[in-house]
């Protein structure tokens, strides 16, 4: 197999496995969910990934680094604060869009108590790094005098993001992307100097 076919099948196994976690969690699906939608054998996927574990870790690690490449480019894309921050709530909304999936991290962490470490420790990272991004918008909107809010940025931001993880969970439930837009624009309008 040339390296080629082999990046290919790799990948086409984890956009296999993103769909599955982000609409079933990482406790509803198995390699033969994913050899049957390839259409190869389960060994073929035990070659690339030896264990569920390190596939959903290198499945998590490939999701935390193409958001933060979109993060790097709303940053470098969108100046003001506010509008960064209602293209931040957008990339949640595009999800559930996306055949009513949730947010990766979302549905892995929903899954905490019987992932492997490593998984866990791309969950934590991940939030973390979402954190530190919106403590950093909110912190430069504040000094801008574009958005408002009491207290630390860093509680801020760990608001927000919990808030927009909890409604994107509640509008799966109700097959209501609406639901989202309306709880994610109070949430970020509560944070604009109009809000």
């Amino acid at each position: 197999m040339n390296s080629a076919t082999t990046s290919t099948t790799a990948d086409r196994i984890l956009d296999i496995a993103e769909e599955l976690v982000q609409s079933r969690g990482y406790e509803a699906f198995s390699y033969a969910d994913i050899a049957d939608a390839l259409k190869i054998r389960k060994a073929s996927i035990h070659y690339h990934f030896p264990s569920k574990g390190e596939l959903t870790r290198a499945l998590a690690e490939r999701y935390r680094a193409a958001f933060a490449a979109k993060l790097g480019e709303l940053d470098r894309q969108q100046p003001d604060p506010t509008r960064r921050l209602m293209r931040y709530v957008r990339l949640f909304q595009d999800a559930l869009r996306q055949g009513d999936h949730m947010c990766l991290y979302g549905m892995l962490a929903s899954d905490s108590a019987t992932l492997p470490e490593a998984v866990r420790q791309e969950v934590n990272r991940f939030f973390a790094e979402q954190e530190a991004w919106l403590t950093r918008l909110l912190n430069e909107g504040r000094q801008a005098g574009e958005l408002r809010f009491e207290g630390k940025p860093e509680n801020a931001a760990a608001a927000l993001l919990a808030g927009l993880e909890g409604a994107m969970l509640v509008a799966r439930s109700r097959k209501d992307v609406a639901y989202f837009a309306g709880v994610a624009l109070r949430l970020a309008g509560a944070l604009t100097s109009e809000g």
